[in-house]
């Protein structure tokens, strides 16, 4: 059977979280045994987000295959088991890249080439290939419709109906119902408009989802179903929860699966949400809490970390914890006027990020020595390695003008120094070590035991690495290099034996969790924050206890 395929657009504003809500109709279909893919389009021209600002994009996802893509594949990977690659993220960038290399070879025939057919046509081919081997594919339009740099993509799914028909194609469109304080009502307006916008592009969409704060009345839903030309059941209510986790439940409620499968035509088994009930459950009924402070340099923009973030929700889950974060930026921990210790002295555990260039990275050194010294878990991610590195080099073995050559060219101590591949490579796009890499863990490390075997495969997103030539010196400081490719040339993990947990890893583990499936390190990490968090607390209540047993005038000449 061919797939069929759902296209997701969005309008009246930015943000109302297509890749979440993609990501959510994919889980539900197979929850019900379909076999699904999804794929994002960006209506910019960068060739990939690669060489973007984090600020500016949010993170940079990484897949197996080493496409740097947008990040809603991530919620695309956690939500479902599709496995993406480069082809499942297009920009417009790459999509004309690909047209004017074609140009150049000649494959047009001396033909004038136009957004349409051609621009078009490139679009549905990229489509085309993801589905091949699925029952659905799911098809993410990015930027919001009326924008002049998304109508070829709109184009394009317009033209899919037309070759594919109603029964193969369904159109969701994501847009808002504003809450108005003032007039103390929903606002149907600019959902309207939107819909209206489609129309004059060809498209009708079939399904509304409809972001709000508060559930649509029967009043309304049949308002926007009379205006937009939808049936009032097509009009779904997709309000704001507390947890991303529990939209697929929501929409579940709200029968958008069985809507789409009544539209395409197809039948499958009633759908088993069992594990996500659980899950969701867990998310609200937690046993206690755990901290973790970030040490970043990122921190004002919480989607530079997203996968990050939700890789320790899931570590916490899994222990039916709740998480805090404590975003700290780096920078702030380089101030003479603040102590770190007060910056620190919360959290249960402290986490350095991924990240580039030298902003921030002091701060960073500080942090990493107050979590060795004092004994906090602390778990270092690709830059959190190699300055973990870089610290443990200056402060343990004496090596006090280390670093990375990356921050300093001139340091007599490259700890850490540019991948031996790219010396002479200047180009940043797509130039790092990217995708999934084996990596062999020694025996009895903290990593083996927290991965429960001894060769792995993780993601990687990087241009520096360990400068082995330093092994030795570190090694008898007390570093163990735990981790590491099968041929030994890069150094993939480092530890601190008898600390509670100190891991630092090349690697970007992040980008492989799951709700569902924790990440081992992620997991290890945040039970090593709580059992720090427990002891401290029962620390505390020794001291009090203590204090309390003390003669009353001992106490209050202690206490004065």
């Amino acid at each position: 059977m061919a797939a069929k395929y759902i296209f997701v657009t969005g309008g009246v504003v930015s943000s109302l979280g297509k890749g979440l809500a993609a990501a959510s109709i994919g889980c539900l279909m197979e929850s019900r045994g379909l076999k699904v893919t999804l794929q994002k389009f960006d209506p910019y021209l960068n060739v990939d987000p690669g060489t973007m600002s984090p600020f500016q994009h949010g993170e940079v996802f990484v897949t197996d295959d080493g496409a740097e893509t947008d990040l809603d594949l991530g919620h695309y990977e956690r939500f479902t088991h599709t496995k993406l690659t480069h082809d499942n993220n297009w920009t417009t960038g790459r999509i004309y890249e690909t047209i004017i290399a074609k140009e150049r070879r000649g494959d047009y025939l001396g033909k004038t080439v136009q957004v349409i057919p051609h621009v078009t046509n490139e679009i549905k081919g990229a489509m085309k290939k993801v589905a091949q081997e699925v029952d659905l594919a799911i098809i993410e339009i990015g930027g919001t419709v009326g924008d002049i740099e998304s109508l070829p993509f709109i184009e394009a799914i317009r033209q899919m109906r037309q070759e594919l028909g109603r029964e193969n194609t369904l159109f969701v469109h994501v847009t808002l119902v504003p809450y108005i304080a003032a007039a103390g009502e929903l606002k149907t307006k600019p959902t309207q408009h939107s819909v209206k916008e489609l129309l004059s592009i060809g498209i009708q969409p079939d399904i509304l989802l409809c972001r709000t704060d508060r559930f649509l009345s029967k009043d309304i839903k049949s308002k926007i179903a009379l205006f937009c030309n939808v049936e009032n059941e097509a009009v779904i209510t997709a309000k704001d929860v507390a947890s991303i986790y529990e939209v697929p439940l929501v929409f579940a409620h709200e029968q958008v699966d069985r809507l789409a499968l009544r539209y395409l035509r197809l039948e499958t088994r009633e759908p088993d949400l069992s594990r996500w009930e659980e899950l969701v459950h867990r998310v609200y009924n937690p046993k206690d809490e755990v901290t973790i402070g970030i040490v970043g340099k990122y921190v004002e923009y919480e989607d530079s970390y997203k996968s990050l973030k939700e890789a320790l929700v899931h570590g916490a889950l899994a222990y039916n914890l709740k998480l805090s974060v404590n975003w700290i930026e780096a920078e702030g921990l380089e101030q003479k006027d603040q102590s770190v210790q007060a910056q620190l002295e919360h959290v249960d555990g402290i986490l350095v990020p991924g990240g580039f260039g030298k902003r921030g990275i002091e701060g960073m050194l500080q942090g990493i020595q107050y979590a060795r010294e004092n004994m906090v878990p602390y778990f270092g991610i690709c830059l959190g390695m190699q300055t973990a590195c870089i610290e443990f080099a200056r402060n343990v073995c004496g090596l006090e003008q280390a670093n990375s050559s990356e921050f300093d060219p001139a340091t007599p101590h490259r700890v850490i120094y540019k991948l031996r591949e790219l010396r002479g490579v200047e180009e940043l796009g797509g130039t790092m070590r990217l995708g999934a890499w084996t990596c062999k863990l020694e025996a009895g490390s903290l990593a083996q035991q927290a991965y429960g075997q001894t060769e792995i495969s993780e993601r990687h997103r990087h241009r520096y690495e360990f400068n082995r030539e330093y092994e030795t010196a570190l090694v008898a400081g007390g570093l163990r290099l735990s981790g590491a490719t099968p041929d030994g040339t890069y150094v993939e993990i480092v530890e601190i034996p008898g600390h509670p947990f100190f891991l630092g890893c090349q690697f970007h583990p992040e980008f492989k969790s799951k709700p569902l499936e924790p990440h081992p390190l992620f997991s290890a990490f945040v039970k090593a924050s709580y059992e720090n968090k427990l002891r401290r607390e029962h620390s505390r209540n020794e001291v009090e206890v203590e204090m309390f047993h003390r003669p009353e005038k001992q106490r209050l000449t202690t206490s004065g």
